[in-house]
């Protein structure tokens, strides 16, 4: 059995009765060396550092022999290790005694109800990926770089309002708290934020939106149009955590609006042209979503990481890349691909006829004006063909 110990950073006072005997009753303790240091003389056995990286050192732990245990920062279960150590070996074999987790420590120092604050991990992903329209979360910084460089982004993106708070050494004799903006944190760059440090921010102004305009997208005309972009999401029907490919992504936005559907969700799209790659990443951080940017598709498939969804907006007529899109697609995968020419309308059409699946038309109209009247101003006609594999 792997016992997994929360600690804060007020060290062994802070701890449970059971937190503590479970510590001095222990054969062997694994942890980082910041939180192995936070243990006392009372706990006399050997302890174990990670090595870097960690993961496979997880991995060889015997999990279903004696007892070990394993300290770990507040709740081990809030972006911590004891998720991933129940992931490796199931929950018959892993017990989490949680401390009160640095989220909760933070909404409390700042007022904030827990249930109504989003939690962003920025341990192990890009800054820009904090970046928000609005709302408010705590953020878990990597290091004493983190607020920086992620005040900066916020200033650089139209976010330079929000509330910026700084919250270090939580719970322990040192703790800290600065409060300011996102402006305010990118332009006075302060040298002395301590490593151990979350970040209360306000997203401002509050621009949450469902769907996005196509105005709201760097583009140069290749964008899936907003409406249609409405019907595609609704095809692709995306779950958390699930991975798409936006396969001739042009602008990136089915992508961006994937990765923005549900919790966990990410991206790569594939892009032959290098502006438009430009566009893609620039559109990716402005709406902190994670997407992988990549060179032209098919030649990259084999160098990304596997899709439970792809979405096809250009290069229908390129021989070979839908049979790659298929080939590359699991079992019980979707693929929706769109179609504005006659030439890969046909190529859909025949798929449909071999694959079947669902094969849509649509086109929208806007009204403007004509004369002294109002007429319809209709947009290209849209082919759809939506498939599950077998």
């Amino acid at each position: 059995m792997i016992i997994v110990v929360g600690i804060g950073a007020d060290g062994m006072p802070g701890l449970s009765e059971r937190a503590r005997h479970e510590l001095q009753r222990a054969t062997v303790v694994y942890g980082s060396k910041r939180q192995l240091d936070l243990l006392d003389d009372t706990v006399t056995t050997a302890r174990r550092g990670w090595p870097s990286p960690m993961l496979p050192a997880l991995q060889q732990l015997p999990a279903h022999g004696p007892d070990i245990h394993v300290v770990a920062s507040g709740d081990p279960l809030m972006h911590g290790i004891g998720g991933t150590l129940i992931r490796l070996f199931g929950t018959d074999a892993v017990t989490v005694v949680s401390h009160v987790s640095a989220v909760t420590l933070a909404c409390a120092r700042v007022g904030w109800n827990v249930h109504d604050t989003e939690v962003i991990s920025l341990v192990t992903a890009a800054p820009h990926t904090a970046i928000r329209r609005g709302g408010q979360a705590i953020v878990l910084s990597k290091d004493r770089t983190t607020p920086t460089a992620l005040a900066a982004l916020l200033d650089e993106n139209g976010r330079g309002k929000s509330e910026f708070s700084v919250l270090e050494q939580l719970g322990g004799p040192d703790e800290r708290h600065r409060h300011g903006t996102a402006s305010h944190w990118a332009t006075e760059t302060a040298c002395d934020i301590d490593d151990l440090n979350v970040i209360a921010i306000r997203y401002l102004p509050d621009e949450r939106i469902s769907s996005l305009s196509d105005d709201a997208f760097v583009h140069d005309g290749q964008i899936t149009k907003h409406g249609i972009r409405a019907v595609t999401l609704a095809a692709l029907a995306p779950r958390p955590r699930q991975r798409l490919w936006d396969v001739g992504a042009g602008s990136g936005s089915i992508a961006v609006e994937w990765c923005r559907s549900a919790p966990g969700c990410t991206a790569v799209a594939f892009e032959r042209d290098e502006r438009r790659r430009r566009n893609i990443e620039r559109n990716a951080t402005t709406f902190g979503v994670d997407v992988d940017v990549r060179a032209q598709a098919p030649d990259q498939f084999d160098h990304a990481a596997p899709p439970a969804t792809i979405f096809i907006g250009g290069g229908l007529t390129q021989p070979g890349l839908l049979d790659a899109c298929l080939a590359h697609l699991p079992a019980g995968g979707r693929l929706v691909a769109n179609a504005v020419t006659v030439e890969a309308e046909a190529i859909l059409a025949q798929e449909y006829s071999q694959f079947s699946g669902e094969l849509r038309r649509f086109q929208h109209y806007r009204g403007d004006s004509l004369g002294g009247f109002t007429g319809w101003s209709p947009q290209r006609p849209v082919t759809q063909w939506t498939v599950t594999k077998r």
